[in-house]
């Protein structure tokens, strides 16, 4: 275990981080985990716990892919309220608007005390959408890659790293179930980092919102907005600030933003450093703060919960007016013309 000092809010340096020597798989001796959704996640999460000699039940919905998916993979998938009546640690991973609807149907009437229940993000017991008996345990591993990552690194001997948090102690056991969980699906091979539910949540949203999803999609289509209302060819404009991002992201994911830097050339560079300021300035910045204080507040949360359940009719608006942009017609043609992809 590496130990580094943190602080509740403010600049952070480092949070613990735990190794294979930190977790025992025999703390899982004896119980039976339960996995409630086979989807990215609950597919590999499932596989893996089952090659580390840990006794698995799969819950799907019968007739459905991924529940073929699972009797493909040797599984005899059952209901979600058999699993949870069967299992000791229940890990939920459907979507996140479904998971309550789920667990008020199905779970909740089959915890037992001492009983655990397991998460992969922190949305629904950070924001009281599932509010579990003081009688149980409640912890997060939370791999951070997707479930095809994790189970190719698993079967090479290796692992993607992971998030552990703790929310509730009933057993005192609940860190140890989390390390041996961990363990279980090859995080520990690479690092398990301990967080909180608040701010595996907060964090999660905010970046998929400012960068990883919302950011980056904007960025992008407003740069090809700009390049064709000047009178530029749309598929230039969609190599130029599309295509390639692919190529630069490899880079940083490889060798951070310095080590990009470094493999660009040099005009390309000094527009980076001198230009990139320019347009991701304060302003965006304080517009990155509000978002944070909506995640923070519960306003997102709250938003998205209401928009389910009307129907999502924003959500459906949105997706069809992006799905017709320029953008994606372009993008779809020039993508037909490399095989390799």
């Amino acid at each position: 275990m590496i130990t580094r000092e943190t602080n509740a809010k403010g600049p952070r340096i480092m949070a613990q981080v735990y190794y294979d020597d930190d977790a025992n798989l025999d703390v899982l001796k004896g119980k039976t985990v339960a996995i409630i959704g086979y989807g990215i996640q609950g597919r590999c999460q499932a596989l893996n716990l089952r090659d580390s000699k840990c006794d698995v039940v799969v819950a799907e919905l019968e007739g459905t892919p991924n529940w073929q998916q699972a009797r493909d993979d040797g599984w005899q998938p059952i209901s979600a309220a058999e699993a949870a009546e069967q299992g000791n640690i229940i890990q939920i991973l459907t979507q996140d608007d479904v998971q309550p609807k789920v667990y008020r149907a199905e779970i909740e009437a089959h915890l037992e005390e001492g009983d655990a229940m397991l998460f992969s993000h922190g949305f629904n017991i950070h924001f009281h959408q599932i509010i579990p008996p003081e009688n149980i345990d409640v912890f997060m591993v939370a791999p951070k890659g997707p479930g095809s990552l994790v189970r190719d690194q698993f079967e090479k001997g290796q692992g993607v790293p992971g998030l552990l948090a703790v929310h509730q102690d009933y057993t005192g056991q609940a860190k140890e179930l989390g390390l041996a969980y961990a363990k279980g699906i090859g995080c520990t091979r690479a690092g398990v980092l301990e967080t909180t539910f608040e701010e595996e949540t907060e964090t999660d949203l905010f970046g998929e919102q400012v960068v990883l999803c919302g950011g980056v999609s904007a960025l992008i289509t407003a740069a090809f907005e700009t390049l064709v209302e000047a009178g530029y060819q749309p598929e230039s404009a969609y190599f130029e600030c599309c295509h390639e991002l692919k190529l630069i992201m490899d880079m940083i994911y490889e060798v951070g933003i310095s080590g990009m830097r470094k493999r660009v050339s040099d005009t390309a560079e000094y527009g980076d450093m001198t230009r990139g300021p320019r347009v991701i300035n304060e302003s965006v910045k304080d517009e990155m703060q509000r978002i944070l204080k909506e995640i923070q507040s519960g306003e997102f949360a709250r938003e998205w919960i209401l928009e389910n359940q009307a129907g999502r009719p924003k959500y459906h608006q949105l997706y069809e007016q992006g799905k017709r942009h320029q953008i994606e017609e372009v993008g779809a043609k020039l993508r037909d013309m490399m095989p390799w992809m």
